[in-house]
């Protein structure tokens, strides 16, 4: 604990609100995710200053064919914005920041320039526009090899299809491009004039050899992509210090403090859901969804099942999972274009329904495929409909649809003869937390229980911790108790209901994939 902090706690110093300052250091979160900024404080037991916490929405654009980007400068406004707001919010609590976090949603990239400034919007993992040039990598490429050295897939979420078609589409901003760098980087350019991409957010690109810690050498050869186009790398624990004069003027309480690397908010919300160790899933969704295992060193590719990725939290550690294009963001579409008179929400209603009671089935791609089977071109469809449909069943029947599709993940990950037996299955996310009856349908699907996570904002939480561990307030994650919440026990007849279900969107899938492919391949004939 600082100086400042224990002169606080002898005296009881209050902060401006009149609040009575803890009695401990803390930490500055910064939480850049999918649909808003937030920032916290953190105390050095990891709980969360609640009247601190600010949340400034920052919408993604979204374009007719598929893109999804972010302004830069908008975003930094919102990042520095929300910065301003928790500061004043602490008042004389400022002084006792002893380190910043920083986490955001993986992967995204943009261009800048020799004088750093954007060349291009900030491309986020749901973009997916490349496609063709995914395809084409599938084509070119031994994907398996490229899998096994990045732990990534050919997608347009990562970054080798989307250089591709960046420089087909955008020629005049990739050669004025000088670098490809994340969002966190762009937020330490400004506050310091200094970049250094961490391992865990590189590892989300699909361009960091994952056993050597480095870039790729043969995949940048590939793409024609040299070294000196990419950040350095550096580690979570690397910190930046010393803010520009602005910003120490700006924020004074941070002027010399500890400001560490973007971490990716998949690696930071395990962290703060106290799933840490193999033992430990954490399943999260929120705008998009994921199911996550932290596992040390670096597994053998046959360790790691198709349709799955490993990234990296660090040095010694590495996060092995699935992640879903799809979560809170279909169901909050669906309840827009199905919304219903009357004082009960659509939720409520499809709640209420029995499993698997509607005799529809979903297929959830809105925005492509992701985990398992990595098909970009994959699309959103409904089988079922009758005019007896009502819009709760339709709601229920997505609901569903996207817990399969973490059921496979799931299953998955269990198959790996390395992964223990977990002993904990930890929820987390907006979505997952808020949707009446979600997290006790995720636990009837898994046919196991599930935790909540008793902090909403896990990811900011991670953060926190891998800030506190980094300035070396806690020797070790474990030094932080847990915050759980309720758990959800099993319905095992209604898991053999929605076992069926899955089975049943499965041949779902199978057959549109068939038909697509055999569109594709009669589509071909006819043009030659």
């Amino acid at each position: 604990m600082g100086a400042r902090a224990r002169t606080h706690a002898r005296t009881g110093a209050t902060g401006d609100s009149g609040a009575r300052l803890p009695d401990s250091a803390l930490v500055l979160t910064v939480d850049i995710g999918s649909s808003s900024v937030r920032t916290n404080l953190f105390t050095e037991r990891a709980v969360r200053l609640e009247e601190a916490g600010t949340r400034i929405p920052c919408e993604p654009r979204t374009t007719p064919d598929g893109g999804v980007e972010l302004d830069p400068y908008l975003l930094l406004e919102r990042v520095f914005a929300a910065i301003d707001r928790t500061l004043h919010k602490a008042g004389r609590l400022a002084e006792q920041i002893s380190g910043v976090g920083m986490c955001s949603l993986v992967s995204n990239v943009l261009g800048v320039d020799r004088n750093y400034r954007p060349t291009t919007p900030i491309y986020t993992w749901a973009d997916t526009r490349g496609a063709a040039e995914a395809e084409e990598l599938r084509a070119t490429l031994d994907e398996e090899a490229v899998h096994d050295r990045t732990g990534c897939y050919f997608h347009p979420s990562y970054l080798p299809a989307r250089l591709l078609w960046l420089r087909r589409t955008q020629p005049r901003a990739y050669a004025r491009t000088v670098r490809w760098i994340s969002l966190g980087e762009l937020v330490t350019l400004r506050l310091f004039g200094q970049i250094g991409q961490s391992l865990s957010v590189a590892s989300w690109g699909g361009l960091l050899n994952r056993h050597t810690l480095d870039w790729d050498d043969r995949l940048l050869f590939a793409l024609d992509v040299s070294r000196e186009q990419l950040p350095p790398l550096v580690d979570i624990n690397d910190p930046f210090r010393g803010l520009r004069s602005e910003y120490a003027t700006r924020w004074p309480a941070l002027r010399d403090v500890r400001w560490f690397p973007c971490v990716g908010d998949g690696a930071t919300s395990n962290v703060g859901s106290w799933c840490y160790s193999p033992d430990c899933v954490a399943v999260q969704v929120g705008t998009s969804s994921a199911m996550r295992v932290l596992v040390p060193g670096t597994p053998p590719s046959k360790a790691v099942p198709r349709g799955l990725w490993c990234y990296r939290l660090d040095r010694q550690t590495s996060l092995v999972g699935g992640a879903l294009s799809e979560g809170g963001n279909v169901l909050d579409w669906l309840g827009a274009l199905l919304a219903m008179p009357g004082d009960r929400t659509l939720a409520e209603e499809a709640a209420g329904l029995a499993a698997d009671s509607h005799g529809l089935t979903i297929l959830p791609f809105v925005a492509g495929e992701r985990s398992p089977g990595w098909d970009s071109k994959a699309r959103a469809a409904i089988t079922g409909l009758s005019l007896d449909t009502r819009p709760a069943q339709v709601f229920r029947a997505a609901h569903e649809a996207i817990t399969y599709r973490l059921g496979i993940v799931y299953d998955l990950l269990a198959s790996c003869g390395w992964l223990p037996q977990a002993r904990l299955v930890v929820g987390s996310g907006g979505a997952l937390l808020n949707v009446p009856g979600w997290l006790q349908m995720l636990a009837d699907v898994l046919g196991r229980p599930v935790t909540a996570s008793g902090e909403p904002e896990a990811s900011s939480r991670g953060a926190a911790m891998i800030a506190l561990q980094a300035c070396g307030i806690i020797a070790g994650f474990s030094a932080i108790p847990p915050l759980l919440g309720s758990t959800y026990r099993p319905n095992m007849r209604r898991h053999a209901v929605y076992r069926r279900a899955m089975q049943r969107q499965t041949a779902l899938y199978q057959r549109l994939a068939i038909r697509r492919l055999q569109e594709a391949e009669g589509g071909g004939h006819e043009g030659a």
